[in-house]
This record gives C-alpha cells, structure tokens and sequence, in this order.
C-alpha cells in the first residue's frame, strides 16, 4: 500500500539514522533503530544465509568491524516506500565508500547496490527488522574489507 507523506518521512528517517551512526561511530544510539530481532542478509557479499540476531550482536560486529575503517561514508537514495498496517518495507539504491590506509593498494573500496529494509512499527515507531543489502557493482580495493576485518590479503606473504 501507498504510504502517507508521515509514514514515508519516518520509514527513510529510520534508515537514515541506521547509517548514520555507523558513519559517526555513534554505537550507543546505533541499536535504537532495530526491532528486538533482525534478520540480516548481506550473503551478496559475504555469502552464506542470512541471519537472525539481536541489536547487540549487530552492535558488536559492526563496531568491531566498520570501526577499524578510517572512514566510511553510506548513501542512501530513490527510496521506495510501501506499508501495510504496523510493517513498512523502504527500497532504495545505496553507495557505500569505505577508506583505509594500508600498504597493499588503494585506501578506497567503493561498494553499490540496493537495500531493502522492513520496518515494524513499535510503539508508534518504525523500528528495522530486516535488512538486506544486494552488491551489484564495487570498485577500489576491496582487500581492506579483509584487512579492516582482521584477515590477511589472500597474496599477503
């Protein structure tokens, strides 16, 4: 269903917030965003299945994670919003840049692709319980993904 101007304004400030916070390293008000459960499917890029975790968990991996970047900056764009009664799903297309100085190469991989990201309303708030992110396209040195995570580039001697 079509959403009202309001709902649509909370649904894309949800997601907004999410990324956000990762890029101002804001860990303490990360978690505010999520449903007590969230399914994560980010298997375009990591493979695998997708998950069911907490916002501890996600809190925890993410900061480990998107914290040894120098930097990272998350884009979110032609948003696409739908809602029927308390779920919501937004659609939009994402540019993620991610820089980390390191000796084996380019500083910058430059990640793009849509999100979808369901939304459960909770006490009159649009709270993130699912999030799939689908890479079609990166460029740059997708090697400090690795490094960032604390793995070794596979030719590193």
């Amino acid at each position: 269903m079509t959403a009202t101007a309001q709902q649509r304004a909370d649904i894309i400030d949800a997601a907004t917030r999410l990324f956000w916070y990762i890029d101002i390293r804001d860990w303490d008000t990360f978690e505010s965003v999520f449903a007590d459960e969230v399914t994560l499917d980010y298997t375009s890029i990591w493979g695998g299945s997708p998950a069911t975790v907490t916002p501890g968990q996600i809190r925890a991996d993410w900061e480990k994670l998107i914290g040894s970047f120098d930097a990272t900056q998350h884009l979110l764009g032609n948003h696409l919003v739908t809602v029927d009664g308390d779920r919501a799903e937004l659609t939009a297309v994402f540019q993620a840049i991610h820089l980390l100085a390191n000796t084996f190469g380019s500083p910058r991989w430059t990640l793009g692709g849509t999100y979808r990201i369901g939304l459960t309303l909770i006490e009159n708030t649009w709270r993130i319980s699912t999030v799939t992110m689908t890479a079609t396209w990166a460029d740059g040195n997708k090697d400090i993904l690795t490094i960032a995570s604390g793995g070794q580039r596979p030719d590193a001697a």
